[in-house]
C-alpha cells in the first residue's frame, strides 16, 4: 500500500507517519507539507509545497492506495473566514487534485468529535469542520472515511507543535488512565488514531464517520490480526 499523509508534522500527524512506517503493509509514503518531518526512513519521500493549490504536482501525487489528512489548526481566536481558509478551502483544493489523479483511492480525513453535519450549530468549529466532511464524502473518491477523535494523548515522545495543546497535554497526560477509564468514548492515542488509518485503507470500515469508540475498536481489532499473523509465520 502507498499512502499520501498531509500533516506529518503535527501531532497527530507525527503518530500515523510513525504507524506507516513500521506497517509492513505500507510500501511508501508521501508525506506533503511545508515543512519538512525531519525524519529519514527508506519507505519516507516528501513534498513540500508553498501552494496546495498547486496543480503542478499532480503528476507526482499519482498512483497511491489512500490518503491521511491529517492537517489542521486551533480555531481559537480565530474568525470563521480564516479558519475555513485553512480547514475547508485548503483540504478541498488537495481532496480535488487527489480525486483527479486517484480516483481508486481511500481518502480520510481527521475531524474531531463534536463536528456539525448540519452545518448550522452555533460552534463555528463544528460548522467549518462538518461542512469539510460533507464536501469530502460527495467526491468521487473509492472511499471516505472521516474520523472523529476527542482527546488524543501523544504517545512515543510525539509533541504538539500548539503551545496551547502542549500545556493541555501537560496537565492531563497523568490523568490520561483515569480518562480513559471513566470516558473511554471520548479518549483515545496517537498509536490508536495511526492504526485504526491503516485498517481502514487496508480493510474498510463498518460505517463512514468514526467516532472515538470506532477508532479504538478498530485499532485493537487491527492489532490483534497483526500478532495472529506473526504468530503464524513464527509458526510455518
Amino acid at each position: 500500500m502507498k499512502v499520501i499523509l498531509f500533516g506529518a508534522t503535527g501531532m497527530v500527524g507525527q503518530g500515523v507517519l510513525r504507524e506507516c512506517l513500521l506497517s509492513p503493509e505500507v510500501e511508501q509514503v508521501l508525506a506533503v507539507g511545508r515543512a519538512e518531518t525531519g525524519q529519514k526512513h527508506e519507505k519516507l519521500r516528501e513534498l513540500l509545497l508553498k501552494d496546495f493549490l498547486d496543480a503542478s504536482s499532480e503528476s507526482t501525487l499519482d498512483g497511491y492506495d489512500a490518503c491521511f489528512f491529517c492537517l489542521g489548526v486551533s480555531s481559537a481566536g480565530m474568525k470563521e473566514e480564516d479558519y475555513q481558509r485553512v480547514t475547508y478551502d485548503l483540504t478541498l483544493a488537495a481532496a480535488q487534485v487527489l480525486v483527479r489523479t486517484n480516483p481508486r483511492m481511500t481518502f480520510i480525513y481527521v475531524s474531531g468529535t463534536g463536528t456539525d453535519s448540519t452545518e448550522k450549530g452555533r460552534s463555528m468549529w463544528a460548522r467549518v469542520k462538518g461542512r469539510t466532511e460533507n464536501a469530502l464524502a460527495a467526491m468521487p473518491f473509492r472511499a471516505v472515511y472521516l474520523f472523529r477523535p476527542g482527546f488524543i494523548q501523544p504517545m512515543h515522545g510525539i509533541v504538539s507543535k500548539t503551545r496551547l495543546y502542549r500545556g493541555l497535554y501537560k496537565v492531563l497526560s497523568p490523568l490520561y488512565p483515569v480518562l480513559k477509564a471513566v470516558a473511554p468514548k471520548y479518549v483515545t492515542n496517537t498509536e490508536a488514531v495511526g492504526l485504526a488509518m491503516l485498517a481502514t485503507a487496508e480493510l474498510g470500515a463498518p460505517k463512514k464517520v468514526l467516532e472515538n469508540d470506532d477508532i479504538n475498536e478498530l485499532a485493537r481489532r487491527y492489532s490483534e490480526r497483526r500478532a495472529g499473523t506473526r504468530a503464524e509465520d513464527a509458526s510455518a
